[in-house]
């Protein structure tokens, strides 16, 4: 295990109360199996979540004002997922600063994304009580800015696996889009696509690509709540 101190100076920071930065990397395991007492990660992985949450939410608010409330709400949601907190943790090889107790493996701690997760979590609470929230957000701003402006809005705006997921979840039969109308010279075309679902039609929507145009009327059919 690397001490914390090592870690701290990837973040440039000088503890003040080094026992939280401990237990933020503290997992149950090592109480529970060692003569050792003393507080593991779980609290603090409460704190951290939160000012994790509150953080991204600012930057996304800052970094991407064209988005609505909507993406806004699924941008938030991807970059604090669990397998984006996991791959943060591995950048940072936090894996090796976590005290474990004897049955556990180094090895395992450094694939269970739900550990790194947690440990992420409990070491941004941990600045957070120590350094103060200012502290806490270079921190994590460094560590999500680049994901939030390179966020793949097409990924996040998939309307169409979003309407089919609904209409499965009640029936078997799957939507249909059927290209309506065509328009437009060959360098500049427009299409119009209507989805149906047994017969019905949920919605419309054009694009200059049929893909586009799809991905409109799945939006059109989930905003008029037709299904």
């Amino acid at each position: 295990m690397l001490p914390v101190s090592d870690l701290l100076q990837k973040f440039n920071i000088i503890g003040k109360n080094n026992s939280l930065y401990e237990q933020a990397l503290t997992h149950p395991s090592y109480h529970v199996e060692t003569d050792e007492k003393g507080p593991d990660y779980e609290r603090l992985e409460f704190m951290g979540d939160a000012i994790i949450s509150l953080v991204v939410a600012e930057l996304i608010y800052r970094k991407q004002p064209h988005f609505d409330q909507g993406l806004m709400s699924k941008t938030r949601a991807k970059l604090v997922q669990t397998d984006n907190l996991f791959r943060i943790a591995k950048d940072y090889r936090l894996a090796d600063y976590v005290k474990i107790g004897p049955s556990m493996s180094r090895d395992l701690v450094a694939t269970s994304k739900k550990i790194m997760e947690d440990v992420l979590e409990s070491l941004m609470g941990a600045i957070y009580i120590d350094q103060g929230f200012f502290v806490a957000k270079r921190v994590i701003k460094t560590l999500f800015s680049q994901d939030i402006e390179g966020i793949n809005v097409e990924e996040l705006t998939d309307y169409k696996t979003q309407l089919q997921e609904i209409i499965q979840a009640d029936h078997r039969e799957a939507v249909k889009y059927i290209v309506v109308e065509e328009a437009g010279p060959a360098h500049d075309r427009r299409f119009s696509v209507a989805v149906t679902h047994d017969g019905t039609e949920l919605g419309r929507g054009s694009g200059p690509s049929k893909k586009i145009a799809e991905q409109a009327a799945a939006k059109d059919a989930l905003r008029k709540k037709a299904i």
